[in-house]
């Protein structure tokens, strides 16, 4: 089906420099530093066989050329015996990084994954709103699977190669400090061109991340609505248009491997360059005695050793790469603002009436700008049914979000008892006000799981008075677990009125003293409606409750009922006073009360 176009592109973000998220990314290898102390150790343990060999090779080399030939088998046996010893220390170190390494950078992945689903739950809805789950999921699964990888092979792999480098470089400059210049003179300029091709790779690699993550939102949306897909024989539509997001991964897979080939091909034309000079250089030494034939051997050895340590860290790059580039995209995640939070000392919420207080309230929503309230004020008095009622769009839906402030208003007062919202922490308000909307949401699990959702202390006895409260014990009984049965994703093996009634038996187990009530009943059928209804008057007893309706007979036993207008408040008073008045409400009656609305309203 046609979705709206977000804003997920990473293009619009900001641009994060290797050093600056290594520097943020420092505080997870912290707390693991005994580890990575000990896993750095080890890895220089790794690096012994290949710095000792050269050397035994040359003392062989240059016993057996020696104008006294100073080989017997005993001195072989000494050096086969010293390399062996250093083979099996290599071995267990090797294990230790392997094992240990491995198991540190799941910790820090698991650290990693928990600060941003931490940091997830606290955003407003106006970044869900803007960002698609898909992405989201990717960059919090996928992305992070590189990063385990990332932590510790970035340190060793570095940390090994700067070993050898360094002990290579002082072993053979005492054999020819002017062959080592040489031959050390190649690295600068490959490290210069390398860093210039590795800006392409990482382009490349965060592109493919997001196009991943356009796959998988557009998977996820199709899935979800594979019943509207079928109904409406989409099925063609939604191949063709998967079958663009494909082509497009696909493109951009292809540059990424273009600009692989090009790094990989660069570094071994580097390599060539210095086995040449080896060759050219070394042959020149050996010819006028500059050098001996052992240490032309070692010189081989050495550079070949370095060859292959720089071929390492190329076939690394794609994983360093993949690492920065997850850890780029969490932070893309960390750093998205918290609009919604507690004020500075913010206290607890005491509410004893539930009075709830608009006063001159402004609202437009962020991503738009769509002012939808216009200087409201009203009171709905402790107990009170107050419904609100209006054309769509005019803001009625927008009052419930305010109240327990998954927005924030742009000027104006919202008060409980007294109490500004907006100076009172985001979880004691949470807790008092109690909803059930229209759009049910329940988690994979079983009843009793979502029945005690946010109460997760709640007896047995506490959750099966709920669910009698709010009529399910019904048809509960006839699950095939009862409360334990497992209701499937998003509840999809209930019907939408056993879902509705699960819904407000969690609000009885949480037991607010404000109720929001957000078109409860539009999508029910007849019958479902009715039990329902029932249920939510039970509910609705003794609280403050706040009812929006598109079902003007639903709300015809309110208290009061407000109608909304594009200019605000166009009346109020009882059903049966706004009849009278023949005003706003009496023509939404007429034209409202006889339509069959199973269908709801618009989102506002």
């Amino acid at each position: 089906m046609t979705t709206a176009k977000r804003t997920d592109d990473s293009s619009g973000a900001r641009t994060y420099g290797s050093f600056e998220l290594i520097g943020r990314f420092w505080p997870y290898l912290k707390k693991y530093r005994g580890i990575m102390a000990l896993d750095l150790t080890f890895a220089a343990l790794t690096t012994l066989c290949d710095i000792v060999l050269p050397v035994i090779m040359r003392r062989l080399t240059n016993a057996a050329l020696g104008e006294a030939p100073a080989l017997t088998v005993g001195s072989v046996l000494s050096m086969a015996l010293i390399y062996g010893g250093l083979r099996l220390v290599d071995a267990g170190a090797f294990f230790f990084m392997q094992s240990q390494g491995h198991i540190m950078g799941v910790g820090i992945e698991t650290d990693m994954r928990r600060d941003a689903f931490d940091h997830l739950q606290r955003l407003s809805a106006s970044y869900y709103s803007n960002h698609k789950i898909g992405q989201i999921m990717g960059r919090i699964t996928n992305d992070l699977f590189d990063v385990t990888e990332f932590s510790h092979h970035c340190p060793e792999e570095f940390f090994i190669a700067g070993i050898k480098i360094v002990v290579s470089f002082i072993i053979l400059g005492r054999y020819s400090l002017l062959l080592t210049v040489c031959v050390f003179a190649v690295l600068p300029v490959m490290f210069f061109v390398c860093s210039k091709l590795n800006h392409r790779l990482r382009a490349a690699q965060k592109a493919q991340r997001f196009q991943i993550g356009e796959l998988n939102a557009a998977v996820e949306d199709n899935l979800l609505g594979e019943r509207v897909v079928k109904a409406f024989t989409a099925e063609e539509a939604e191949a063709e248009k998967f079958e663009k997001g494909n082509a497009e991964f696909r493109r951009i897979k292809t540059k990424m491997y273009y600009a692989m080939a090009t790094f990989g091909m660069s570094t071994r034309l580097f390599d060539g360059l210095m086995y040449s000079v080896v060759i050219v250089a070394g042959g020149l030494f050996l010819l006028y005695g500059r050098i001996t034939a052992g240490d032309l051997v070692a010189y081989i050895l050495y550079v070949s050793t370095l060859i292959a340590t720089i071929r390492r860290i190329v076939e690394f790059t794609e994983q360093f790469q993949r690492g920065m580039t997850g850890i780029e995209r969490f932070y893309e995640i960390m750093d998205a603002p918290v609009d919604i939070k507690d004020a500075p000392g913010a206290k607890d919420i005491t509410v004893t009436e539930g009075r709830i207080e608009f006063s001159h309230v402004c609202f437009e929503y962020p991503d738009d700008h769509n002012r939808v309230l216009k200087d409201i004020s009203f009171t709905v008095a402790p107990g009170e049914n107050l419904a609100i009622v209006g054309a769509s769009g005019g803001g009625k839906t927008t009052i419930c979000n305010l109240i327990p402030r998954f927005y924030d208003i742009n000027s104006g007062l919202i008060s409980i008892d007294g109490q500004d919202i907006s100076r009172v922490t985001l979880k004691s308000l949470r807790r008092a006000v109690g909803i059930v909307q229209q759009d049910v949401h329940l988690f994979s699990g079983t009843v009793r799981d979502n029945i005690s959702c946010g109460r997760e202390d709640a007896t047995d006895e506490e959750i099966v008075r709920a669910a009698k409260l709010a009529g399910a014990d019904s048809f509960i009984s006839t699950l095939p677990d009862g409360i334990d049965t497992y209701i499937g994703e998003r509840g999809v093996k209930l019907s939408g009125g056993q879902k509705q009634r699960v819904s407000i038996a969690r609000v009885f187990l949480k037991d607010p003293k404000i109720l929001i009530l957000d078109e409860a009943t539009s999508a029910l059928d007849n019958e479902n409606e009715l039990i329902v209804t029932r249920s939510l008057k039970k509910l609705a007893k003794g609280r403050t409750t706040v009812t929006i309706a598109h079902r003007l007979t639903t709300v015809r036993d309110a208290d009061r009922i407000i109608v909304l207008g594009k200019d605000g408040i166009e009346e109020e008073g009882t059903h049966d006073s706004l009849l009278s008045a023949r005003g706003a409400y009496y023509r939404l009656w007429n034209r409202l009360s006889g339509e069959d609305d199973a269908g709801g309203e618009d989102a506002e």
